[in-house]
């Protein structure tokens, strides 16, 4: 049994001998908002399983917590299981930490967790800071419901997909994204949900520099149009508004589409157009247009 650290006597959920994996969420930026029980876990268990040792070392210090940590990455993940099995199975306890805040959320253990319950070992989750939840009750926009997408692809058929799934998307949307990828999302954001969908991007949460930025997409894209972009990252998008009546916003959007064809404007375009203005969603757009008569893939003219 590992001795207590100097957070007191070891949590009532953990018990000594009995095996069990501890998820627990670690500060996104202010070393101050550890929880009590998290220092507690941390400090008891017998090994540390951490997304990247130099990280978790400066939490560790802070908390003056000598626990042995084990490396666990998106590259080595699958590798690791067996191992930390292995711990479990001689009686061990574990944690397993992310750089910051909640473990398996666009973090490693996706693959871990499932393979611990199915050795019918104990999963006990210790809440705390998580950027997700941070980002969205700050953002302005509806809670409840909510859907997290994780990282967008950065290219091909999956990003146009996933672009589309925000887009049509009724409820508020979280997603990460990087600083450098910020500018790009926004702008395509804009395109497949029109300028006016409301969205805000959180930046550097709980840090010295955070900020939260509220408004339209073309005015959040227009703040960060220019210098450069630094910290952790999450965009909260407004969900699409409901339609007015069962297809009555159909119905205008193949009037435009026939008048934006007329003026000699490309099926693609008028689909996005078509999609921004109406507010449609833009696989729909796209099957309006296709479908008017004349149009290559759709109908014959009569």
């Amino acid at each position: 049994m590992r001795a207590p650290g100097p957070f007191g006597p070891a949590p009532a959920s953990y018990v000594p001998g009995v095996s069990t994996l501890y998820l627990v969420s670690t500060p996104i930026g202010h070393l101050g908002d550890i929880t009590l029980r998290a220092g507690e876990v941390l400090a008891s268990v017998d090994r540390i399983l951490v997304e990247d040792t130099r990280r978790t070392r400066v939490l560790l210090e802070h908390l003056h917590i000598r626990t042995p940590m084990v490396s666990l990455h998106a590259h080595n993940e699958a590798e690791r299981i067996g191992a930390v099995l292995g711990w479990l199975g001689a009686g061990e306890s574990l944690a397993l930490v992310s750089d910051a805040g909640t473990p398996l959320m666009s973090d490693p253990g996706e693959r871990l967790v499932p393979a611990v319950v199915e050795a019918g070992h104990t999963v006990v989750p210790i809440p705390g800071p998580s950027a997700i939840l941070a980002a969205l009750v700050a953002s302005g926009l509806p809670t409840v419901p909510f859907k997290f997408l994780g990282f967008p692809p950065r290219k091909g058929k999956d990003r146009s997909t996933f672009l589309e799934r925000v887009a049509e998307s009724r409820d508020t949307v979280v997603l990460f994204e990087s600083p450098e990828r910020l500018r790009a999302l926004l702008t395509a954001l804009q395109e497949v949900c029109g300028p006016e969908r409301r969205v805000a991007v959180a930046r550097e949460l709980t840090k010295l520099h955070e900020e939260v930025t509220r408004g339209t997409l073309a005015e959040v894209g227009a703040y960060y149009s220019q210098g450069r972009i630094r910290g952790e990252i999450c965009v909260v998008v407004e969900g699409a508004p409901p339609s007015s009546e069962p297809g009555a916003d159909e119905e205008t959007g193949r009037i435009l589409a026939r008048s934006l064809l007329e003026q000699g404007m490309s099926p693609s375009r008028v689909a996005r157009e078509v999609g921004r203005i109406v507010g449609l969603p833009r696989s729909l757009a796209y099957r309006i247009v296709h479908t008017l008569p004349g149009i290559e893939g759709g109908e014959e003219a009569p």
